[in-house]
């Protein structure tokens, strides 16, 4: 668990009732269309709510249109920045400058539809919820490619969509980081954003919301499912390709292990659960005989997911044997 830093901000403007958090990191075109659709928001009297901006060490216009803003609308929109690489890093320097009892996320590729603020947060105020997510639909900027369908784009999780229907209710799986909202206290009992989890730069490691939410749900705290709180996600045309998918399925292997540990009731091979080669084997063969391209694709992102999380196994194997060796070399 990562510890929460608490910080004075918060306490001296505990009249604050809403915060959004935007973590950012060189996408300044396209952080404006967010900031422009958040800054529309309305909330009921007498709520009051900011915009917290999150720069993690963007080198193009950022700064300048975030201060753009803030000239704009001093009273709603500030700026902080965080040196240390990283998504969950930024998240967290966002919870410990947040003024709000009730902390939103969102991204800074997505813009957020009428109504969007409240809706995700209205239920938070009277303390039965911990938490809320939202409906997330993502927009193809290009051309879907043959080997996708559309049902699987609205649905697979390297496209961040999340659509759990038109009925509002309790969550059993956790919300995604473009359209969360908490309250400030769920992160002074139960910690922050995990830092090994998370983007970095252009790694595509996550899991780091949903490890939090896990967090939560394992003591027995209820999140609730906001479907009228919506949100529409940009998806460019470099994140259509299918070396960018296979990148993120490997990396989402990866993370399950860096989040939940290697599987400890398994027969190993250098540290990898043997059942993960066999299941390599079958997916690799329905790979290579499937007919049809969305068809050959699903095996091919089976393959690769296993592979990252074969990857990880071994990595954490190799790991602990020298965490070994450094016990026994130091007595």
């Amino acid at each position: 668990m990562v510890a929460y830093k608490g910080g004075s901000t918060g306490a001296r403007e505990s009249s604050m009732n809403i915060t959004v958090i935007v973590c950012t990191y060189n996408r300044c075109q396209l952080l404006a269309k967010t900031l422009d659709s958040i800054a529309a928001q309305t909330v009921p009297e007498p709520f009051k709510w900011e915009v917290l901006v999150v720069d993690n060490n963007s080198c193009d216009r950022t700064r300048e249109l975030v201060e753009s803003f803030c000239v704009k609308d001093p009273a709603r929109f500030r700026l902080v920045s965080e040196q240390q690489q990283g998504l969950s890093h930024a998240r967290n320097t966002g919870i410990r400058n947040a003024r709000g009892k009730i902390l939103a996320f969102t991204d800074d590729d997505i813009c957020v539809e009428s109504g969007w603020l409240w809706n995700l947060t209205s239920s938070l105020h009277s303390g039965e919820w911990a938490g809320a997510g939202g409906l997330i639909i993502p927009v193809c900027l290009g051309i879907l490619p043959n080997w996708l369908s559309i049902d699987e784009f609205r649905t697979i999780g390297v496209f961040a969509g999340f659509d759990l229907g038109a009925v509002a209710g309790p969550l059993t799986r956790t919300p995604y980081g473009g359209n969360m909202a908490y309250r400030r206290e769920t992160f002074e009992k139960y910690g922050s954003f995990r830092v090994d989890l998370g983007r970095t730069g252009t790694n595509l490691q996550s899991r780091e919301e949903t490890e939090f939410a896990n967090r939560l749900l394992a003591k027995g705290e209820k999140l609730r499912y906001e479907p009228t709180a919506v949100v529409r996600h940009s998806i460019p045309e470099c994140r259509m390709s299918k070396s960018y998918v296979l990148r993120w399925y490997y990396c989402n292997g990866r993370s399950e292990v860096v989040d939940l540990g290697p599987p400890t009731d398994a027969r190993k091979l250098g540290g990898v659960p043997l059942y993960l080669f066999h299941r390599l084997a079958r997916w690799t063969l329905q790979w290579m005989v499937s007919i049809g391209a969305p068809r050959r694709f699903r095996c091919q992102r089976n393959v690769w997911y296993l592979a990252g999380t074969a990857w990880a196994c071994y990595w954490h194997s190799r790991q602990s044997c020298a965490s070994r060796r450094a016990k026994r070399g130091r007595r």
